[in-house]
């Protein structure tokens, strides 16, 4: 394919991922599978529920080439989008270079990061060794998958799915941590990621990890594939589901890693790759974060929330002690916060590192003995505030009028609604979170660096 003038002013990045001493490519990153791509045998066989198929090792093969390029490049100060060409060898180029598998891949990812990719497949050299088979607890009538992380929404919209589809519903790991296998009994399958990316003798230097939307998007499609479900369940409530694309940061491109428009184009993807129609679906997407936990602890068989984890700092940032907290200052944390805060249920002053947001200064509010506070830091509590405070005002906005109007267009046509009452929706959820946010602020003392720094105050 040609590049345009402008493509050949975009960081780019030519990368090969290929088995062990196979020739390099010229001008390419190498990565090589089962070393910077490593995969656990032990995870892998939990993907493995009935006759090996060498195409869940590609899949599972291909998130992780993305991940690798999405981390390995860094994006330019002056701009957002990046150029990629990636090869990758895979068990069957064919089906993966189709036309109905090859073009919606590179416009999923295309779309999702903001940057081009462009993607081509060829043969291993020999096909990998196939995992030993495990016995599964695996319904007979399984209807869904949904991802797991340890987040408020997928704890909480987990619960609320379990009630009504059962032992049909199939939890997806995500998350850092695996599920733990029982001691007796079949064995539960998903339980964690199979693979870990590496930098090898690079380092990884970009760290808006938008991939990641691919990632879970393709783990939950495999999973549904090869536990026969049709429906991906997507945890999101409104707020982190639309508020990343509505409200983005600075010059980035919007966040659409939990977004309609891009499991739409997944959606296409997957079944062109596993030749089987899967339909994710969004439960919670016209409520706030507060009403989806509110329902939650509503039936009182749940456990509770507080112990899911929604920060995104790095644990080497937010240590006290010897003990890793949430930040408490994020725009995760701060959307955790407002979220319990509109349910009426406390937590600890000690869940965060940042205890108290009545606190005059951003210092002030820091825990006692926390003595690394950098300007990192306080941009990270600024925008994750000024983030919420925007996302409070778009549904009384002249200005956002319009925006608001394409946007409830372009999520009718995926979602297959009427655009007047994806409007109405959309506008419910605004205000909602409006009147959430404006009670959490209120609810701080005057001089609070938190309300200094809000307009809806």
């Amino acid at each position: 394919m040609k590049k345009s003038e402008n493509d050949s002013c975009l960081p780019q990045a030519r990368v090969a991922v290929l088995e062990r001493n196979t020739a390099r490519l010229t001008g390419a990153l190498c990565c090589e599978i089962d070393s910077d791509i490593e995969f656990s045998t032990e995870k892998l066989e939990t993907y493995c529920l009935s006759a090996w198929e060498p195409l869940i090792f590609d899949s599972l093969l291909v998130a992780g080439a993305v991940e690798y390029c999405d981390r390995v490049l860094k994006r330019s100060a002056l701009g957002w989008g990046r150029d990629f060409e990636l090869v990758i060898a895979v068990h069957e180029p064919d089906r993966w270079n189709h036309p109905d598998v090859g073009t919606p891949l590179a416009d999923s990812l295309g779309f999702l990061t903001g940057d081009r990719w462009r993607l081509d497949f060829v043969t291993r050299r020999k096909p990998v060794t196939p995992p030993r088979q495990g016995h599964f607890q695996m319904p007979s009538g399984t209807m869904a998958v949904i991802p797991f992380s340890d987040g408020l929404d997928s704890r909480a919209v987990a619960g609320i799915m379990a009630r009504q589809l059962g032992d049909g519903l199939i939890r997806v790991r995500l998350g850092s941590k695996p599920f733990e296998q029982p001691a007796t009994g079949p064995r539960q399958p998903f339980t964690s990621v199979p693979y870990q990316v590496k930098p090898g003798a690079r380092r990884f230097v970009e760290t808006s990890a938008r991939s990641r939307g691919f990632k879970f998007a393709m783990l939950s499609g495999l999973a549904a594939y090869l536990a026969g479900a049709g429906r991906i369940i997507v945890p999101e409530s409104g707020q982190g589901a639309l508020g990343p694309a509505l409200v983005p940061v600075g010059h980035a491109y919007e966040d659409f890693r939990n977004h309609p428009l891009f499991t739409s184009r997944m959606e296409i993807f997957l079944k062109g790759l596993f030749r089987r129609s899967v339909r994710f679906e969004f439960p919670r997407l016209w409520y706030t974060k507060a009403e989806t936990i509110a329902e939650y602890v509503a039936d009182k068989g749940n456990p509770s929330p507080l112990d899911a984890w929604s920060c995104w700092q790095d644990s080497r940032q937010v240590s006290i002690g010897g003990r890793r907290r949430q930040c408490g200052i994020c725009a995760a944390c701060m959307l955790r916060r407002l979220s319990l805060h509109a349910a009426h249920i406390e937590e600890r002053s000690d869940t965060y590192l940042w205890e108290n947001l009545g606190a005059s200064t951003f210092e002030a509010g820091a825990a006692a003995g926390f003595g690394k506070i950098t300007e990192a830091q306080r941009q990270y509590a600024i925008a994750g505030t000024l983030h919420h405070d925007h996302l409070a005002v778009l549904a009384e906005s002249p200005v956002d009028r319009r925006s608001l109007k394409r946007t409830a267009f372009l999520l009718a046509n995926s979602l297959g609604l009427p655009e007047a009452e994806v409007g109405s929706k959309l506008q419910r959820l605004l205000r909602q979170h409006a009147s959430e946010w404006k009670g959490f602020i209120e609810a701080l003392c005057p001089t609070s660096f938190v309300r200094q720094w809000a307009a809806v105050a």
